[in-house]
């Protein structure tokens, strides 16, 4: 019996929507009266029209609301009725602005714009906003319910309710409980109902919670509420702090790991050759040109290769950097082994060579390298904001660390490389080639400098200029860590990074560096070997 009275009911559902349905215009005549209320003179009056349309949740009222809000709807004076008007031949052309249907002509002289001013416009946006409250769409009910959490309308109070009472979704349901505490906190409800407001404030956090509490602490009068303001304004002051804190050493690491791959080569040809290489920073400028080559050739002849434009650059950035570093130390570095300053000089001269025949080549104006869609965009971790392409960047200088580690302690090269590096001497007496392990080792440094310039493509400028910011801290990075020691590059590039970001806010940028400096001096008066020294009879001599 129960089942049968089931049956009938859900029959008698299905009959009444089908009768609906087969009455075209019934909710447009339901709206007309509502809609032609936006006609009304004044700000104050349009704006409570607004919020009528808006409380009957009908997806109709969105495309009229738009319409008023890009100055689309007028007044017909003869009867004050509101429609969509459109410049036609001889006046304007009139439609119904909730269902489009035409509604004939009119001069110029028989209809009044609809005028709006900020207010109408932000109260029209909360509107849109709550329309969305409903929808299916989980997309939509979240940026709803995100709009209405920074508008915090006080009229909105029990459309948020209701919405709060259906949603499924947990985060979209925490979000409008923020709505609805940010709403209340503008209304003129009890006390009581503000301060535990401000506790579901408190308890999300956050940048844009703490300017609706500063606002809120500014406007009450002293009280328990203003009291309330101020202690959930000192929590999460506090709290922001120590997420100001981690965001600072997040922008460390990520410099660390920029100058942990500029370095990681020059970290090899200085602690092998003890060669002050100034071209190093040219080598990171031939990968970034690299990778732009790449990416316009794949732009207008494989398009859809786009994504993987960086891993096809990587091995043509490496080959290309390091047959330069290759013919350098053949063409004029092995003529000058043994006088530091003279390689300065001579690589210094390079470098210029470099940078001018780039220009040459492709300009001086920067070049536009792009980012691959997995590189693009940032995602939240708390209150951190971690971007994808530095994300990648962390990633890929430690994966090329450990490849530079493998090749070094695993293979026949890296074996004679650490020989030579220890005691040049003795590993030429026992057969190992020095010269040409210097030109592989010089090669390797600078192939390595090539695929750092694809990295610093992503997040620098591409220009002839670009080698020249990073060879300084390269140095230091090298000098601080320990002349040809990777562990030490690995970790003074990190120190360096992370106190730089703990520096700036408080010095300025170029103060910053300035002052790492001067720590890295001092530093080198008591550890002239740096932090991590390399063992050996010819480098302790």
């Amino acid at each position: 019996m129960v089942d049968m009275i089931s049956r009938f009911k859900t029959l008698l559902a299905t009959l009444a929507l089908v009768l609906l349905a087969a009455i075209p215009g019934a909710h447009a005549d339901d709206l007309k009266p509502l809609v032609d209320g936006l006609g009304k003179s004044g700000y104050a009056a349009i704006r409570e029209a607004v919020g009528a349309l808006a409380a009957t949740g009908d997806p109709a009222v969105a495309p009229v609301l738009q319409s008023l809000s890009a100055g689309d709807l007028y007044v017909r004076k003869s009867d004050r009725a509101v429609f969509a008007a459109t410049k036609a031949e001889g006046g304007f052309k009139l439609t119904d602005p909730a269902t489009g249907a035409d509604a004939g002509t009119a001069t110029s002289g028989e209809i009044d714009k609809i005028k709006v001013n900020n207010a109408v416009r932000e109260t029209v946006t909360t509107a849109l906003g709550s329309l969305t409250l409903m929808s299916p769409d989980i997309a939509k009910r979240r940026s709803a319910a995100a709009d209405m959490f920074r508008n915090g309308d006080p009229a909105q109070i029990p459309l948020l309710d209701q919405a709060i009472t259906k949603e499924t979704d947990p985060g979209i349901a925490a979000t409008l409980q923020l709505a609805r505490a940010a709403a209340v906190l503008k209304s003129d409800q009890p006390d009581a109902d503000k301060i535990a407001a401000i506790t579901v404030l408190q308890t999300k956090g956050g940048r844009d919670v703490l300017g609706q509490l500063t606002a809120i602490e500014a406007s009450s009068a002293d009280g328990a509420v203003k009291t309330a303001a101020a202690n959930a304004l000192s929590s999460i002051r506090g709290t922001l702090k120590l997420w100001d804190g981690a965001q600072n050493i997040l922008y460390g690491v990520s410099l660390g790991s920029v100058l942990l791959l500029a370095a990681i080569g020059l970290a090899i040809t200085f602690g092998v050759m003890g060669v002050i290489n100034m071209a190093h920073g040219e080598m990171v400028m031939l990968g970034a040109y690299t990778t732009f080559v790449v990416q316009e050739l794949i732009r207008n002849n494989v398009p859809w290769l786009f994504d993987w434009s960086l891993a096809i650059a990587l091995p043509l950035a490496f080959l290309v950097a390091g047959l330069v570093g290759v013919l350098i130390e053949r063409m004029v570095i092995r003529y000058l082994y043994g006088r530091p300053l003279e390689t300065l000089l001579a690589t210094w001269g390079v470098s210029l060579i470099l940078q001018q025949a780039v220009r040459t080549w492709f300009g001086p104006n920067n070049r536009e390298v792009g980012n691959p869609s997995w590189m693009s965009g940032a995602f939240e971790l708390g209150n951190l904001t971690i971007t994808y392409n530095r994300m990648w960047i962390v990633v890929f200088s430690l994966v090329v660390f450990a490849a530079l580690m493998l090749v070094l302690k695993r293979t026949a090269f890296g074996l004679q490389t650490r020989a030579v590096t220890q005691n040049r001497p003795m590993a030429s007496s026992m057969g190992i080639r020095t010269p040409w392990v210097d030109a592989l080792t010089f090669g390797l440094g600078s192939g390595i400098a090539g695929i750092a310039g694809v990295a610093l493509s992503q997040i620098d400028n591409v220009s002839p200029n670009l080698g020249q910011g990073y060879i300084i801290d390269s140095f230091m990075v090298v000098v601080f860590g320990g002349v040809g020691n990777l562990w030490g590059t690995l970790v003074g590039a990190f120190t360096l990074g992370i106190a730089n970001k703990f520096l700036e806010p408080y010095a300025g940028a170029v103060l910053g560096k300035i002052l790492v400096l001067v720590f890295i001096i001092l530093f080198i008066q008591k550890r002239p070997r740096g932090l991590f020294a390399l063992k050996g009879r010819a480098v302790e001599a």
